[in-house]
């Protein structure tokens, strides 16, 4: 499986690479304690899983097509987390570095503008706010929102 969904902790494990693999480049996304100037005690994510899989697959399988590359994952958290967690982590691999980095880059910045996951920061003041989810503020029902979004991640 090239994307996964999960609650549990990531554990960043490779399994068995291409014997060609010379550049192996992987990203961590964690949970800070600040963003914009606000204090973070922890965040939460909530996905529409039926879609966050199919776009996820396609962004893996269009990666692999557009870029040298051998190989590549990407997990995504679900669920609370705590500061230090990583909430994202993806690996691709390629013969040479370049590549590797470029699909990379490509894999998370196309899972945030794509996959259907929304962000929940928790403020160390007790606040909570709905990150680039205008809509996801004005609802306390966390399902009602992932089925009617059809987009966006933090």
């Amino acid at each position: 499986m090239n994307f996964q969904l999960t609650s549990q902790p990531i554990e960043t494990l490779i399994d068995s690479l291409h014997p060609h693999t010379g550049g192996i480049v992987t990203f961590e996304g964690r949970v800070r304690d600040i963003n914009e100037d606000r204090e973070v005690s922890s965040l939460e994510y909530v996905a529409y899983p039926e879609l966050a899989l199919h776009e996820g697959h396609a962004i893996i399988d269009q990666a692999l097509k557009q870029f040298d590359i051998l190989k590549a994952y990407a997990i995504h958290r679900t669920g609370h987390l705590e500061i230090g967690d990583i909430a994202v982590w993806i690996m691709s691999a390629a013969i040479h570095r370049q590549e590797a980095f470029e699909a990379t880059e490509y894999i998370i910045n196309t899972i945030k503008a794509r996959v259907p996951i929304w962000k929940k920061e928790h403020y160390r003041d007790g606040k909570t706010v709905w990150v680039r989810c205008d809509r996801c503020a004005h609802h306390h029902d966390h399902n009602h929102v992932v089925k009617e979004k059809s987009h966006g991640t933090g």
